[in-house]
């Protein structure tokens, strides 16, 4: 999704509101959620969130970028999910249907909050505004098909980039037979997770 920048369209004072905002939010951030700050552009503003606990989107980490309009902060933010995602709230362009960032929008709301209402929504998912109605159905009418749908899309596209703590260490002074079998397992455990990655898109483009 190509980003517009905003700098020109709003005030100097505005604009140090969001980089005085952004600053504090990157000291103290909401727990489960990374601001990422462009010293570029200040209406960048992109973040990571968490999937949180005791929802399909556990153990996934969600790009999300916010679009700050001309009319910011009188005007709420547009917000985006830059990461696939299956939601009921988010279009398939990634755009994010709130009522904060519509109709209950006030301008002293702030970053921080917009970024805490799209965690909650992906604890709280509300079907009745849905933009991916497909996604708001099964919400309603059979849950554990809308969950195994949202894991498998958390776990093809929301997977964060995974250390192997052995990796740089102690392994590569091994030789012999035993470093072998280690590379041959490896192999075999990743060749598995390639195929089952691939049988999961497959299943979804059936879908």
């Amino acid at each position: 999704m190509a980003s517009s920048s905003n700098v020109e369209n709003l005030s100097p004072q505005i604009l140090r509101g969001v980089m005085k905002e952004m600053t504090e939010i990157i000291k103290n951030p909401p727990e489960g959620v990374k601001v990422h700050l462009n010293d570029q552009d200040v209406t960048d503003i992109q973040a990571t969130i968490t999937g949180p606990a005791g929802t399909p989107y556990v153990g996934g980490v969600f790009k999300v970028k916010l679009a700050l309009g001309k009319d910011f902060p009188s005007a709420p933010p547009k917000g985006f999910f830059i990461t696939k995602i299956f939601h009921p709230n988010v279009a398939s362009n990634g755009e994010i249907c709130v009522n904060t960032l519509k109709r209950d929008w006030k301008s002293d709301l702030g970053i921080r909050h917009v970024f805490l209402v799209i965690k909650c929504l992906l604890i709280v998912p509300n079907p009745e505004s849905a933009l991916n109605e497909e996604a708001g159905k099964l919400l309603l009418e059979a849950y554990d098909d809308y969950a195994s749908r949202a894991k498998m899309m958390t776990e093809i596209h929301a997977q964060g980039p995974k250390t192997n703590k052995g990796e740089n260490s102690g392994e590569s002074s091994q030789d012999g037979p035993q470093a072998k079998k280690h590379a041959g397992d490896k192999k075999s455990v990743n060749d598995r997770k390639a195929k089952l990655l691939k049988d999961k898109k497959r299943t979804l483009k059936r879908l």
